[in-house]
C-alpha cells in the first residue's frame, strides 16, 4: 500500500513507521515538507497514495495559546492542504486529532458522539482542522486521542524521569484527569481502523484514565524512584486552560471494529520494558 504519514518524525509518525513496515510510504515533515504550505497538495498528489495520515500538527499546548496564528496555521490550514490532496487523489485521510476538543466538565468519558467545546486555542484549531476535514472530504477517519507518549519525545513521561534526576521533589496536579496514550499501541490501532472503509470518528487511547498527579506517582513507580517526594497540587502556572476531565471511551472501534488498546498501566511497563530509564530526558 501506497502511504503517507505526516509528522513522520514525531512519536505517532516513528511509531507507524515501525508497523508499516513492507508498505510504500512517503514521510512528510519538517523541514522538508511543510503541510502549512499549498505546495504540499501536489507533493502529495503526485505520489498517489491509497491513504495519508496526518498526524502533523503543533501540539504545545501553551506555544499555541501564545501565538493562535501559527497554531491555526498548522493546525488548520495545513490540515486543509493535506485534505485538498485527498480530495485530489481520491484518497482517505487519518486525521489525528486531540481530547482537548472537549471542555472537561462532563464527569465522565466522553464518547465520539459528545459534542465538541474546546476552551483554549490548540483544541480549538484542532476542532477547525477536523471540520475542514468533514467539510471537504467523505472519506476519512478522525482520530481522538489524549496523552501520547513514547520513546524519544518531549512527552510527559519523559518530563517527569527528567525533572526526578535534576529536582528534590516535584509537584504534580490531581486536577487534570485524562487517558494516558501509547503511542505503538496507537499505531496499531490505526493501521487495523484503516483496514476498514468504515469511517467517521474514533476515539483510540488505551483503556482506563488517571490524574497527572496518579500518572507521575505509576511513572516513578516503575522507574525505581517509589520514594521520590511527589505531592499533590491543585495548579500550574501556565497561560492555558485546560480541561479537568476530558477522559475518552472508545466506543466506536471497540463495538463495531473489536479495536480496543489494553490499559495504560500495561502499556507504560511495555515503555519501561523498553530499556527507559530515569536518566531519559526530553531530546
Amino acid at each position: 500500500m501506497r502511504i503517507v504519514i505526516t509528522g513522520a518524525h514525531g512519536q505517532l509518525g516513528r511509531s507507524l513507521r515501525d508497523v508499516l513496515v513492507g508498505h510504500q510510504i512517503l514521510l512528510v515533515d519538517l523541514p522538508e515538507y511543510d503541510v502549512e504550505q499549498p505546495g504540499i497538495i501536489g507533493t502529495i498528489e503526485g505520489y498517489q497514495p491509497e491513504v495519508v495520515i496526518h498526524a502533523g500538527a503543533l501540539t504545545d499546548v501553551d506555544a499555541c495559546e501564545l501565538d493562535p496564528d501559527s497554531a491555526y496555521r498548522v493546525n488548520a490550514l495545513g490540515t486543509r492542504n493535506v485534505a485538498v490532496a485527498c480530495q485530489r487523489c481520491d484518497a482517505p485521510m487519518v486525521y489525528i486529532s486531540t481530547d482537548y476538543v472537549f471542555d472537561g466538565t462532563r464527569g465522565g468519558p466522553y464518547l465520539e458522539f459528545e459534542e465538541a467545546n474546546p476552551i483554549n486555542v490548540y483544541g480549538r484549531s484542532k476542532l477547525a482542522g477536523e471540520l475542514l476535514v468533514r467539510d471537504l472530504l467523505s472519506r476519512f477517519y478522525i482520530v481522538r486521542t489524549a496523552w501520547l507518549y513514547a520513546r524519544g519525545g518531549n512527552n510527559f513521561v519523559a518530563k517527569i524521569l527528567a525533572l526526578a534526576g535534576e529536582r528534590d521533589e516535584l509537584s504534580v496536579v490531581t486536577t487534570e484527569v485524562g487517558s494516558p496514550t501509547y503511542a505503538p499501541d496507537l499505531a496499531e490501532a490505526i493501521v487495523r481502523l484503516i483496514e476498514y472503509p468504515l469511517y467517521g470518528i474514533y476515539h483510540l487511547v488505551n483503556e482506563g484514565s488517571c490524574s497527572r498527579y496518579e500518572f507521575a506517582s505509576k511513572i516513578l513507580e516503575l522507574a525505581g524512584k517509589s520514594r521520590f517526594p511527589l505531592h499533590p497540587a491543585r495548579t500550574y502556572d501556565r497561560p492555558t486552560r485546560v480541561p479537568a476531565n476530558a477522559t475518552l471511551r472508545n466506543f466506536c472501534a471497540a463495538t463495531q471494529l473489536g479495536i480496543r488498546l489494553r490499559r495504560w498501566e500495561e502499556a507504560l511497563r511495555s515503555y519501561f520494558g523498553e530499556g527507559v530509564g530515569g536518566g531519559e530526558s526530553s531530546p
